[in-house]
């Protein structure tokens, strides 16, 4: 199955802290609605922009992203 990474975009001086601060709400959201989400982190885009993300499962995308509401989404890709 086709997984999607939701994304939350941070920019600014102090983006690396506030991806990492916004992972741990993320994380806590997958504990406590017991979701089977075990691909998520943060990526350095630059100096001044960083993200959030975590990759779901296409058909359980949609309450995950109206609950979260992230900035943006792409097909995940494995690394």
């Amino acid at each position: 199955m086709r997984k999607l990474k939701l994304i939350w975009d941070f920019r600014g001086p102090d983006a690396e802290q506030i991806a990492h601060h916004h992972l741990i709400h993320l994380k806590e959201y997958i504990a406590i609605n017991a979701l089977d989400i075990n691909v998520f982190g943060t990526e350095s885009i630059n100096d001044m922009h960083w993200i959030a993300f975590l990759a779901v499962e296409e058909a359980n995308m949609k309450p995950i992203r109206d609950a979260l509401k992230p900035h943006r989404g792409q097909v995940y890709q494995t690394p």
